[in-house]
């Protein structure tokens, strides 16, 4: 059957031998479709730990070693195609996940709730009830996202976030667009894409039932899906490398070779930068693509987790009123989600300092704004290249490469920004194109 890639609309092969580098959520997702095509499929990492830039990481916490995460994710219930992934390999949604309604709620009890309605009836209902909020801030909000929807989600490609919100109260900007901006595109608003931040609102808002709740991880990163995505491979006849990196793909009439191995395609999964390195190197014509992948901006992520006996939160979830000195706009109790009790993980989007640095701020934060001030560093990890930077206008590089050679990740040309779902959707694209 058909299916759209990247520049042109192609017909799916029969069976070969495929090599995907970079077991990350976006590679794991195209191993597993590739199998399930008929393909024979052999999976490369660098890492001994599947996931990528969402996977498992140990630490010592009270004297014991832990699997924790390197960087605190939440899922949505818009990530259609990453839960029917988990589902086809075998995760336990319920057991995996905690899904809760939308909630943006602050120490102070403040924020936004929504009800268990239908999509958007949902959303009018949870602004209408936001607890702290004036009427004049409600309506504010309402305002804008009844011209949201009316104009269909849809802006001129060089709007940011902020030139959406024009007329929107300084409330409703911190309170909910700010929080939501960074969370979902890693980047402030007043830089962020107005296009890419829309079609997330609507997927998740306004489209399907249910696709705001929040999907809050109760196992580690890699044990969500990459594991298992790994053990079905090894169960379907395809083969995980990991702990080996890739040095170099050559054309070879008519496929590939990889370190000397033969492949009829090649599926670079792996991060932008190594993508480069590896296109680069095989000698093929792709200045165009080579200049859109190294051309890409990218903003840190940062988690900080901090832990003392008997501190906690009265919910799995808080927002945090953050700022230059705060910077820090959730806190995760990770006892709430299957860890250990006292254990808490506070997430910075978009952060700009250095490790230390944030260290310190999380605990005045967390001693300011939550009363906590006996907590004291477990790990604190910053991604320096966490996501790109969703800006207006951005060009992103397409998923064909080169004849028998594609891209697949969550920086791929698409109407998401980095995510995980729009790694795993990245991944099922490229496959169903291999020709």
């Amino acid at each position: 059957m058909p299916v759209r890639c990247g520049y042109a609309r192609v017909q799916a092969s029969g069976p070969m031998k495929v090599a995907i580098i970079g077991a990350g959520w976006a590679g794991c997702a195209a191993a597993v479709e590739a199998t399930r095509l008929g393909h024979q499929v052999t999976l490369f990492d660098a890492s001994r730990t599947a996931g990528g830039r969402a996977r498992r990481v140990m630490a010592t916490v009270a004297g014991e070693q832990l699997a924790l995460d390197n960087g605190q994710h939440i899922l949505i219930g818009a990530y259609s195609e990453t839960l029917r992934l988990m589902r086809d390999v075998g995760v336990d949604e319920q057991a995996a996940l905690l899904r809760l309604p939308l909630t943006l709620q602050f120490p102070d009890g403040s924020g936004l709730e929504l009800p268990r309605w239908p999509a958007p009836l949902d959303a009018f209902a949870g602004i209408l009830g936001a607890r702290g909020w004036s009427w004049a801030a409600r309506l504010s909000l309402l305002k804008v996202a009844i011209g949201w929807q009316s104009a269909g989600f849809k802006c001129r490609p060089e709007q940011s976030v902020l030139d959406l919100c024009q007329g929107l109260s300084a409330r409703a900007m911190t309170a909910l667009i700010e929080p939501l901006c960074v969370s979902a595109l890693n980047t402030p608003p007043e830089r962020a894409s107005g296009q890419v931040f829309l079609r997330v609102m609507h997927d998740s808002l306004f489209a399907l039932s249910g696709g705001s709740n929040l999907l809050l991880p109760r196992v580690d990163l890699s044990a969500l899906l990459p594991d298992a995505a790994l053990a079905w491979l090894a169960a379907h006849g395809g083969a995980a490398r990991l702990g080996v990196r890739v040095q170099t793909i050559m054309p070879t009439a008519p496929g590939w070779t990889l370190d000397g191995q033969v492949f009829d395609r090649i599926v670079l999964a792996c991060p932008p930068s190594e993508a480069a390195r590896l296109v680069e190197g095989s000698g093929v014509a792709a200045e165009a693509w080579l200049k859109l992948a190294r051309g890409l901006q990218y903003e840190a992520l940062s988690t900080v987790y901090l832990h003392a006996p008997g501190a906690g939160l009265h919910r799995p979830m808080l927002a945090l009123v953050s700022s230059a000195e705060e910077p820090a706009q959730f806190a995760f109790d990770r006892a709430r989600l299957g860890g250990p009790q006292g254990l808490l993980a506070f997430v910075i989007s978009a952060s700009i300092s250095d490790s230390a640095t944030l260290t310190r701020q999380a605990q005045a934060q967390a001693a300011r704004q939550l009363g906590l001030t006996a907590l004291q560093p477990v790990l604190t990890i910053v991604e320096k290249r966490a996501t790109f930077a969703c800006t207006p206008g951005l060009q992103r590089p397409g998923a064909r490469i080169a004849r028998g050679l594609l891209a697949c990740g969550d920086y791929i040309a698409g109407p998401y920004p980095a995510t995980l779902e729009g790694a795993v959707r990245s991944g099922l694209a490229a496959v169903r194109c291999l020709d």
